[in-house]
């Protein structure tokens, strides 16, 4: 057993490595070749974690989003009321992509299987933002507003955040971007009487 274990140690341990670098340089210029000299194993040792580069990145990038969105619950968890809520969701959201690079971002739209995965975890960032607002309605916290068309404005304004066209237009970085976000929305839909 104790050999299983530092082997799925190590497995982790290069994914978060190969996430790292990604995340930082982008993908689509890299080689098998490439990637292990820079993560400091073999070719072969990469090939134990995927058939092919194209397979690696894909697990890579679910690695990605798969750890982004436990974080981004973690903080979902720990606010206090729904308003909170709301608001630790964008605001994880936005830091959990913030090492994202340009490079990288550009990379993960025009590799048709990442961008899946994004459009994938996109919408279900939508139903979480619907979820939680339909919360606040329930509550009170909130006015009573259409939570589908609330969650379709923020996933909207979500998927320009990450294909960086908000910077592009305002010059706010990804995780500012999600607080103005936050900030915007949960006042739009705030019940009446509520100046907080």
């Amino acid at each position: 057993m104790p050999r299983e274990g530092f082997a799925t140690r190590r497995r982790a341990a290069l994914f978060d490595a190969l996430l790292e670098l990604i995340l930082r340089d982008g993908f689509a210029h890299l080689s098998i070749a490439d990637i292990a000299a820079e993560l400091r194993c073999s070719k072969s040792t990469l090939y134990t974690l995927a058939a092919s580069k194209e397979q690696l990145v894909t697990a890579t990038v679910t690695h990605f989003f798969r750890t982004a969105t436990e974080q981004v619950e973690a903080r979902v968890v720990a606010a206090e009321g729904p308003r909170e809520a709301v608001i630790a969701y964008l605001v994880a959201v936005g830091e959990a992509l913030s090492p994202a690079s340009e490079a990288f971002m550009r990379d993960l739209d025009a590799f048709a299987p990442t961008r899946a995965l994004y459009e994938l975890n996109t919408r279900a960032a939508a139903t979480r933002v619907q979820e939680l607002i339909a919360e606040g309605v329930a509550a009170g916290e909130f006015r009573n507003v259409n939570a589908a068309f609330a969650a379709d404005l923020a996933a909207s304004m979500m998927s320009r955040i990450q294909r960086r066209e908000v910077h592009a237009a305002t010059g706010l970085d990804d995780a500012a971007a999600y607080r103005q976000l936050a900030s915007i929305l949960t006042a739009g839909i705030a019940a009446a009487g509520d100046s907080s």
